[in-house]
């Protein structure tokens, strides 16, 4: 299911093989929330290089329904892509809608916020959903506490945690067969994952590792960070994990994030990414380019007639000027949404590969250095 090809000090080149095809890893994950990219069509990312999408199962739950996803054919059918599909479970809603649920043992109680309308989701449901959708990696239910929130209170998260991942996995193991006949193209099953949580607590990090460990999975996330705490945190908390996952499974860690993030979570071993920032940084103007971050509204590029990243061949640098698409941002062009999120993720895309290609060299950590050099955010 997953091989380590190739390491590079702790850094790992994989492949990981899904009932969509192989991946190669490490690898990131452009958002497509509720089917779709914001911006861009899937034959676009398809030909930036994309490898897998990520989806939601609390979004795409609400409208347009799993049950009219899966009449469709699944959610690969219903929004064009035959690569692999990533949904994350809902858990991360149960932190971030937190003024609008109600955590109790056996699941969590949403008000819609489409309309306000009950919804309880648990550990089970959140499986079945995501079985409908037909997705290639399924993520369990979790609780995600806030980077602030005590001791106490994280420990009975993790409680509740462990005991829905438990839950998660039987239900999963009953339907299993069901999944493989919906999802596979190649006879590889829909992989299981489970999400370490822990806050920002070294020890409940690896109580929580071992635990999903000795439940059994086949892969493993890094919850519960990016959630407002500093960097140097995380990376801490990363370092803390890492050691107690197994060596033969992937490992994600979930929600993150800049250019730097990604090259210091790579340093540490970890496989797999996803974040909105290229998607919804463009939207705000806000460009990654290998010189580092541009800022459309800036007046300095009002007459600035060259390409916005000279080291990038998409589209919209070979085609347009930083004065352009300055000019486009500031008159509010729906082109300007188009042109920006196709730049950002053809970056962080390209910045994939280029990681993958210096660990297959064995220079991963020149190529660290040499890009954050460039780099100015």
């Amino acid at each position: 299911m997953f091989n380590v090809l190739q390491k590079s000090s702790k850094a790992r080149l994989g492949l990981l093989q899904t009932a969509h095809g192989e991946i190669q890893t490490p690898f990131f994950m452009p958002i497509a929330t509720s089917g779709a990219i914001k911006g861009l069509t899937m034959e676009e990312i398809k030909e930036l290089g994309g490898q897998i999408v990520l989806s939601n199962t609390y979004h795409l739950h609400l409208r347009p329904g799993e049950d009219l996803v899966e009449k469709a054919g699944g959610l690969h059918k219903f929004m064009n892509w035959d690569g692999p599909i990533l949904t994350d479970s809902g858990g991360y809603q149960v932190f971030s809608l937190s003024k609008i649920r109600k955590l109790k043992a056996d699941g969590v109680e949403f008000q819609s916020h489409l309309d306000g309308s009950t919804i309880f989701l648990t550990p089970e449901k959140a499986i079945e959903i995501q079985m409908k959708l037909g997705s290639d990696i399924i993520m369990v239910l979790d609780e995600c506490p806030g980077a602030n929130e005590d001791r106490k209170y994280v420990e009975k998260s993790l409680k509740l945690t462990t005991e829905w991942a438990t839950r998660c996995q039987t239900f999963f193991n009953e339907k299993r067969r069901d999944a493989l006949q919906c999802v596979s193209t190649n006879g590889v099953e829909p992989h299981l994952f489970g999400i370490v949580q822990g806050g920002m607590h070294p020890n409940l990090r690896k109580q929580s590792a071992e635990e999903l460990v000795e439940i059994g999975f086949d892969g493993y996330a890094i919850g519960g960070l990016s959630v407002g705490e500093p960097n140097e945190v995380m990376y801490k908390m990363t370092e803390a994990t890492v050691p107690y996952l197994p060596e033969d499974k992937p490992r994600y860690l979930m929600g993150v994030g800049t250019p730097e993030n990604i090259l210091e979570s790579v340093e540490r071993g970890i496989d797999m990414f996803d974040c909105v920032l290229p998607t919804r940084n463009a939207r705000h103007g806000h460009m990654f380019t290998s010189q580092g971050v541009v800022r459309l509204k800036r007046a300095d590029y009002k007459d600035d007639f060259t390409p916005l990243d000279p080291n990038c061949d998409c589209h919209t640098c070979k085609n347009y000027t930083k004065a352009y698409l300055r000019h486009l941002f500031i008159s509010g062009e729906i082109l300007s949404l188009r042109l920006n999120t196709l730049h950002n993720v053809a970056f962080y895309l390209r910045l994939m590969s280029d990681i993958r290609k210096a660990i297959k060299e064995d220079r991963f950590d020149e190529f660290k250095e040499e890009f954050l050099k460039n780099y100015v955010s």
